[in-house]
């Protein structure tokens, strides 16, 4: 099992939270010209799958509180430059939710990281949020952290990696 850097992800975590706990402005992604139909079509499609491990993430212990949800909330308005609609966020959410219930935790799992595993920029970026969501409420449970390993492990990113990446993480937050 994979170490958790505690201080390093709790930091991310309170930048996502911070930027997610406001109300988002109404900006669709992109150009403010795209039909609110497309801008929610372009937004499923570039940041779907890493909404989708953030929810696997959340969900693990069966209680996805709001501050985990402002830490997805700022991990998307990060990633977006603030172009992704609130609309839009609780629309992926939502999808989420659903397919989980239609077809099960591990087959979305194995959707998701089949879907983020080939670009390696991705598959980090969502290890590294999904690492921080693991922090969203404050505590790690068993079902959480065992969640976090099997994605590292589906999206190919190795104990050596994720050790690096969560280390890279602390050394941009300034965390010694």
């Amino acid at each position: 099992m994979m170490w958790l850097s505690s201080s390093a992800i709790a930091r991310l975590r309170d930048v996502l939270r911070d930027r997610g706990a406001p109300a988002s402005r109404a900006i669709p992604v992109g150009s403010s010209d795209l039909p609110v139909e497309l801008a929610q079509a372009v937004a499923f499609a570039e940041y779907g799958p890493l909404c989708e491990a953030m929810f696997l993430m959340m969900s693990a212990d069966a209680d996805v509180s709001p501050q985990e949800r402002d830490v997805l909330r700022g991990a998307l308005r990060t990633l977006s430059d603030e172009s992704v609609r609130s609309e839009h966020m609780d629309a992926m959410l939502e999808q989420a939710e659903r397919d989980v219930a239609r077809e099960g935790r591990a087959r979305r799992m194995e959707v998701v990281t089949a879907s983020l595993r080939d670009d390696e920029g991705r598959a980090e970026v969502a290890f590294v949020l999904a690492a921080a969501i693991v922090f969203g409420d404050g505590s790690v449970g068993d079902e959480e952290h065992q969640t976090l390993c099997d994605l590292a492990e589906q999206l190919g990113i190795d104990d050596v990696k994720a050790g690096a990446l969560l280390d890279a993480v602390e050394a941009d937050l300034g965390i010694k």
